[in-house]
């Protein structure tokens, strides 16, 4: 397979040919992950073919998405969302971006100035034909692949190396403040959590969602035994409770700052936002509302793109000036970029719940200032179906003080995701809703539940199938068995979705031996505590939990306890029998590809991509015995232990070794590793490897650092040049050398 000197999209095989066993799947995505590939795929490829796996690549970077919703490029998301049900499916996932509507028409604009004939995104549709183009692009917007690549539940924890290394080099975790303002602030009641009504199919009949007897969507894939949640947020309670947390902070003179997941909620969310930034703004709002429609402002945008269409007013200065006075009137905001002026409430994007919430509780529960300080905050999260983790957590730190991480326990999970798994599989039956009246869910005439709203609400509804819940049971056990550690179910009986499930679980726990296994069922707040209180006494816990909290638990603990949840091990055991092997978070990638744009230097931390790509080795060779394949993958194990135990990760600074580094020590011990192993054909192999690699070590790094200090041009941030991506990535010739001619 000649892949390793070359450029990304010529290493790509027909989509058809990665069903083999000895195939694995990875890939091509945005940001800083994709900088990084053009460095490591080579040295990848450069091993796994020693031992007849093939390593090809699959583009479903946003950029290519949306050449594919255009027909300008092949639907490798879908093919993959085909791979995924194959028993011998092996794919390496890299985080890509969730797409804002901002995000989607700067990639538009770039691709167009690359050449591509795409049309605009139509933000306010005048026709038929742009309304057909929305709905196209629409689907590149927040998480687009995930739900069609999690087939499988998921099973995320930290590796031993990698909890031990944090332990002997702690991150730091910032104190609290002496009196501690910091809090969370959550609405009390017609929020999603208190308006859900919850039923559990017994056939699989079509469902019609319909208001005022109009019909919204018909659904016609339903499964006999999945539940089915409905419910809404009310728009009128929503602004009421902005301002009273507004006032709130004001009264306790703290920073209000507000967090939601517009990416992955892309329907609910950016409402959500928009409230947020009207109730705060109300006087602008008041005031100039007629020139925002005028100007076709969406509030749900923000006050950055608010900023953007300013440009072709004649009152720009003015309203400028208005936003301006607003900020002595009202709490400190939180700032996303202080030396830019970028707010809380400039993108929606800009502030994601599971890393913006973690974050703050690693800083001493506090967020930035204007001054770019950190300083207590009223965290602002409207709907108390989650927001009641991240008050306990807040709770906890503001009680009890920062936690020890050189002592601290292990959190891992079991998540319930595969098949679009609730909430996060809602995006198609939400609705802002158009008129006052009475939503209601019907299946064979007969109404299953029904809601009565306002105009202007924010309506949805959420799925679990059966098959999905089964095996969630089923790896919540197995997990708790192989670990003896508990394995705690967070479910509600008070909320109507976690009713239906715990009635699920209590009925599969009985399909499998739980004998000395300890599986409580508690709610949120109590799992919280209970959890907590574990982890300050360094022991170890399971959280067995439905898909949002998955998402927010495992970016919470893992940042606490290891710095950052891209060193978790993020393992999707397929229900058709592959594999999906997640790495990192893409969280800050954007800050890293701004850096490495302007120095040369790439600072993110590959050690999720080695961690995976290990996995992803080790579960072909469980399913085929091959002295050859398991000798590779004990050296990448020691490899990546060699990576931790000498620090090897990425430095911030330019000037001091960064990712194409770390790739380059990796390379290293894992040849040293293979020339000292038992298989005589790999050590044969990789001896002359190992020797050329510890002895031009200087000459390498000196080849490396030298292409620091200067901007680089990568031909295009979401889709770069491979051509000039791979110069960036691959400066070093001693080391392309040797990596070429294994």
């Amino acid at each position: 397979v000649q892949t390793c000197a070359l450029p990304i999209s010529e290493t790509k095989k027909p989509i058809k040919r990665i069903y083999m066993s000895q195939k694995i799947v990875w890939s091509v995505i945005d940001e800083a992950p994709a900088l990084a590939t053009y460095s490591l795929l080579p040295i990848v490829n450069a091993f796994t073919k020693a031992a007849g796996v093939e390593v090809v690549t699959s583009d479903i970077s946003l950029a290519n998405r949306v050449l594919a919703s255009m027909g300008k490029a092949t639907d490798e998301l879908s093919k993959l969302g085909e791979v995924v049900l194959k028993e011998d499916g092996n794919i390496i996932k890299l985080p890509n971006i969730s797409a804002s509507v901002g995000q989607l028409m700067d990639c538009i604009a770039e691709l167009q100035e690359q050449g591509f004939d795409i049309p605009n995104y139509p933000e306010e549709p005048k026709n038929a034909e742009e309304e057909a183009i929305k709905a196209k692009y629409s689907g590149c917007l927040g998480s687009a692949v995930n739900p069609v690549l999690r087939e499988g539940n998921s099973d995320r924890r930290a590796a031993a190396a990698v909890k031990k290394f944090a332990q002997n080099n702690p991150h730091r975790l910032s104190a609290m403040s002496e009196k501690s303002q910091a809090r969370v602030e959550h609405m009390s009641g017609n929020d999603f959590y208190s308006n859900e009504k919850s039923v559990i199919l017994d056939n699989n009949a079509n469902i019609t969602i319909e208001l005022n007897g109009k019909c919204l969507k018909e659904l016609s894939d339903m499964q006999d035994k999945e539940i089915i949640d409905a419910t809404f947020m009310s728009a009128k309670a929503l602004r009421s409770f902005y301002q009273d947390t507004i006032d709130s902070a004001k009264k306790t003179d703290t920073l209000w700052s507000l967090h939601l997941k517009a990416t992955m909620m892309k329907v609910s969310d950016p409402i959500m936002f928009g409230h947020a930034t009207e109730v705060f703004f109300k006087d602008v709002f008041a005031k100039y509302q007629d020139e925002f429609t005028k100007l076709g402002y969406n509030s749900n945008m923000g006050l950055g793109d608010l900023y953007k269409k300013l440009e072709k007013s004649d009152k720009k200065d003015e309203i400028i000036a208005a936003i301006e006075a607003v900020y002595p009137t009202q709490p400190r905001i939180a700032m996303v970029d202080s030396s830019k002026g970028i707010t809380n409430l400039h993108a929606s994007n800009d502030v994601i719940i599971d890393a913006s919430m973690p974050a703050a509780v690693k800083t001493g529960a506090k967020m930035w200032n204007w001054d770019d300080k950190a300083e207590d905050a009223v965290c602002v999260i409207p709907d108390s179906s989650y927001a009641v983790f991240h008050k306990a957590m807040v709770d906890d730190v503001v009680a009890n003080g920062q936690y020890d991480v050189t002592t601290m326990g292990n959190v891992a999970n079991v998540g319930l995701m595969a098949q679009k798994a609730e909430e996060y599989g809602s995006h198609p039956t939400t609705f802002e809703i158009a008129e006052a009246g009475t939503v209601e869910v019907k299946q064979n005439g007969k109404v299953l539940m029904s809601h009565n709203v306002e105009a202007g609400d924010i309506w949805r509804l959420s799925r679990v199938k059966d098959i999905p819940i089964q095996d969630w049971v089923r790896l919540a056990v197995e997990r708790a068995r192989l670990t003896g550690n508990p394995a705690v179910f967070w479910l509600d009986e008070n909320r109507a979705h976690d009713a239906n499930m715990i009635t699920k679980v209590n009925e599969y726990l009985k399909n499998h031996d739980t004998s000395g296994l300890e599986m409580p069922i508690m709610d949120v707040a109590s799992a919280t505590k209970f959890t907590n209180a574990r982890v300050r006494k360094g022991e170890n816990t399971i959280s067995v939990t439905g898909n949002v909290l998955r998402d927010h638990l495992t970016d919470m603990y893992p940042i606490l306890e290891l710095g950052t949840s891209a060193k978790m091990l993020s393992i999707v055991p397929l229900i058709a029998g592959g594999g999906l092997f997640e790495t990192g978070a893409g969280g800050s990638a954007p800050k890293h590809v701004d850096q490495f744009l302007e120095e040369g230097h790439l600072r993110w931390d590959s050690l999720g991509e080695f961690l995976a790509l290990a996995e992803s080795l080790r579960m072909i060779g469980n399913k085929k015995s091959d002295d050859k394949l398991a000798a590779l993958t004990a050296g990448l194990d020691a490899a990546n232990s060699g990576y931790l135990d000498n620090n090897k990760a990425p430095s911030r600074k330019c000037g001091q070794p960064d990712n194409k580094a770390s790739h380059f020590f990796v390379a290293q011990y894992w040849a040293k590793a293979l020339a000292e192993g038992d298989n005589a054909e790999l050590a044969a192999k990789f001896a002359p490897v190992a020797k050329s690699l510890t002895e031009n070590e200087d000459k390498i790094m000196s080849e490396l650092l030298a292409s620091e200090g200067s901007p680089k041009d990568i031909g295009g941030y979401f889709k770069p040049n491979d051509a000039k991506a791979t110069a960036a990535m691959r400066p070093s010739a001693t080391l392309n050398s040797i990596i070429d001619a294994i």
